[in-house]
């Protein structure tokens, strides 16, 4: 039987400490002030209290959560720890290439950033370090791959490899593969440990962290919530894909869905089948795109966009996921290793990420009210949130610094269209990427779909 919801695999089969689920933080009892107030319990929010602590520990800090640390994309991602930084392309075209290359080696460094740290901390977030192959599985993905490939050389990662169909299928045992490419700036790593031993690591510093307080609105100075208003000369927005439930979000970030799937444990033998001894992350390079994870308990655990959208940004049903994208999921990884054709999938569950219209990740602090805010990772949040920390935490200490200086510091971007039009829209465009994908397949053209390229244009990502 699968179960589906329950917030993640990741709750499931990790109930916390002494196999009991950790006791909820206190709620905020009554109105209160604090230099910081971080609105948000995900990474975002917990990384930028823990490395605001470190660097100052008389300041006090205050993060106030809706419902409990890690209860959104941080406690249901797909666990990839990597490089990848949404907006890349956009802030050299804006800000010259060096600029751009500036921040992938930010990023870059970010992956050994959360290593260390985590290890520092005493995190076992069951971490390993295989780093990230993306496979390509039809003549027009690997043209894609190898422009990527290309790419990635041109942004200073010279540490990358290109696979043909045989190398590839000697690391994993993948249908249809034609090519990869392998990056060792990646790591697997079970994103609710993680989550829970950082919110931890936080109280140790005195971050003072209430739960089951949702932020109904935010001011310069202030924080509004049911229970009491706090006050604080910085104000800081984490909260990422729900974003758009605060007063005059609505359309700041499109909370985009993104599912998953995990099977049981897979026995020692299938795995001498199909490989995967690195424990690598793996995604692919189709337009409507996979990713996965060999879990430490010997799963695969593996996503997709499903339903990519919710009219009105609804965001939440505590990761409950349509049958049909379920049946979708494990169809696809069906496809990736028909050897596994008939294992029982355990879990399903689905989460939110935020995606800017420019598709941009940014940081932002505006000094003259002292809000700030981070996000728009677009699915690429468990490391950026990271950097993305250490620079909210520069910016409020008013430290001009390396990463002060990064091109998606301050970006400022339009606003997402009003309904039914978002939604109309975002329905469509998924529809033309998954009919290129098709098309792609049936032709074998080594070239992308045309119509995948007016997707890409129409949408703002190229």
């Amino acid at each position: 039987m699968t179960i589906n919801g329950g917030i993640s695999f990741w709750y499931a089969t990790d109930p916390g400490p002494s196999d009991t689920p950790t006791p909820p933080r206190t709620p905020l009892t009554a109105s209160t002030t604090t230099d910081v107030v971080i609105v948000g319990g995900g990474y975002t929010g917990l990384w930028t209290a823990y490395y605001l602590k470190q660097a100052a520990p008389d300041l006090h800090v205050t993060v106030l959560e809706q419902k409990f640390c890690g209860y959104g994309a941080s406690g249901r991602n797909g666990g990839w720890l990597y490089n990848g930084i949404a907006g890349r392309d956009r802030y050299a075209a804006l800000h010259g290439r060096p600029a751009a290359v500036r921040l992938q080696r930010a990023m870059n460094d970010t992956v050994t950033e959360v290593v260390d740290v985590a290890a520092k901390e005493g995190i076992d977030a069951d971490i390993h370090r295989g780093g990230v192959l993306e496979v390509a599985r039809t003549p027009a993905q690997l043209g894609r791959l190898k422009a990527f490939h290309a790419a990635e050389l041109a942004f200073g990662e010279s540490d990358r490899r290109l696979y043909d169909a045989a190398a590839t299928r000697a690391r994993i045992d993948i249908a249809d593969a034609v090519g990869s490419g392998w990056s060792p700036h990646g790591a697997r790593i079970h994103p609710l440990k993680l989550v829970r031993g950082l919110a931890a690591a936080c109280e140790r510093l005195g971050v003072v962290i209430h739960e089951s307080t949702p932020v109904t609105a935010i001011s310069p100075g202030r924080a509004v919530t049911p229970y009491g208003t706090v006050r604080a000369p910085h104000v800081l927005r984490c909260t990422e894909g729900f974003t758009a439930a605060l007063k005059g979000q609505k359309r700041s970030w499109l909370p985009m869905n993104s599912s998953m799937i995990a099977t049981a444990p897979l026995s020692a033998d299938t795995w001498a089948q199909l490989g995967w001894s690195g424990r690598e992350v793996l995604g692919d390079m189709a337009h409507a795109y996979m990713y996965a994870q060999r879990t430490a308990d010997d799963r695969i655990a593996i996503g997709g966009r499903g339903v990519p959208y919710r009219f009105g940004s609804r965001t939440d049903n505590d990761g409950r996921t349509q049958p049909a994208t379920v049946a979708s999921l494990r169809d696809l990884l069906f496809s990736f290793f028909p050897a596994l054709t008939g294992t029982e999938i355990t879990h399903a569950w689905s989460g939110v990420l935020g995606v800017p219209r420019d598709w941009c990740a940014t940081v932002t602090l505006d000094r003259t009210t002292g809000i700030g805010w981070a996000g728009g990772y677009v699915g690429s949040g468990v490391a950026t949130s990271n950097l993305a920390a250490r620079t909210l935490r520069d910016l409020v200490l008013g430290e001009p610094t390396e990463l002060t200086a990064l091109p998606w510091v301050n970006h400022r971007v339009r606003r997402w269209e009003p309904e039914p039009f978002r939604w109309l829209g975002v329905q469509a465009l998924y529809a033309a990427y998954r009919e290129a994908d098709r098309r792609e397949a049936a032709s074998h053209t080594p070239t992308t779909a045309p119509l995948a390229r007016l997707a890409d244009r129409i949408s703002g990502r190229h």
